[in-house]
C-alpha cells in the first residue's frame, strides 16, 4: 500500500479547553507521522475559502463563525491509508453518533464543535493541504534505503 497524506485540523473547541495534546497523542499512537503542523487562526475570508464546498448548506454560516472563534492546529499527517484511517479514528461527524473511543466521541460536544476535521478523499486532502501549507506539503515522502 502507498503512503498517503491527509489534513487534520484540531478545532477551536479543543484549543479553548486545552486538550490539543491529548488528541495529538491519540493520532501518533495510531501510527500517524506529523509532517507539518501550524497553530493558526482562520479569518472569515480564509475559513470561507477553506470550507467552500459547504457553501449553500444550512450550517455554513455557523461553521464559519465557529471556525474563526479561536485558534486551530492544522497538521499534515502521513501513513499508509492515512485518509481512511483518520476518518475511522475521528468517528462520525456528529459526536452523539460516533463509535466509542473515537476522537469525536471523546472530545466532541456537538456540531460544528466536534473537535477535529479530517480530509474525506485524496482530492480534498490535496486541496486542503495545499491551501494551508503549500503544494509541496501534499506530496508523500519517499523512503530511501541505503544498500
Amino acid at each position: 500500500m502507498a503512503i498517503e497524506r491527509t489534513l487534520a485540523i484540531i478545532k477551536p473547541d479543543v484549543y479553548k479547553v486545552g486538550s490539543m495534546g491529548k488528541i495529538i497523542s491519540i493520532i501518533e499512537e495510531n501510527g500517524f507521522k506529523i509532517i507539518h503542523a501550524r497553530l493558526m487562526k482562520f479569518t472569515e475570508k480564509s475559513a470561507t475559502q477553506f470550507y467552500e464546498q459547504h457553501k449553500g448548506q444550512p450550517y455554513f454560516e455557523r461553521l464559519i463563525n465557529f471556525s474563526i472563534s479561536d485558534k486551530i492546529m492544522a497538521m499534515v499527517l502521513e501513513k499508509e491509508n492515512a485518509i481512511k484511517d483518520l476518518r475511522e479514528l475521528m468517528g462520525d461527524t456528529d459526536p452523539s453518533k460516533a463509535k466509542e473511543n473515537t476522537i469525536r466521541k471523546i472530545f466532541g460536544k456537538g456540531l460544528p464543535n466536534n473537535a477535529i476535521h479530517g480530509s474525506d478523499s485524496k482530492v480534498s486532502a490535496k486541496r486542503e493541504i495545499t491551501y494551508i501549507f503549500g503544494e509541496f506539503a501534499a506530496i508523500p515522502s519517499v523512503e530511501k534505503t541505503v544498500a
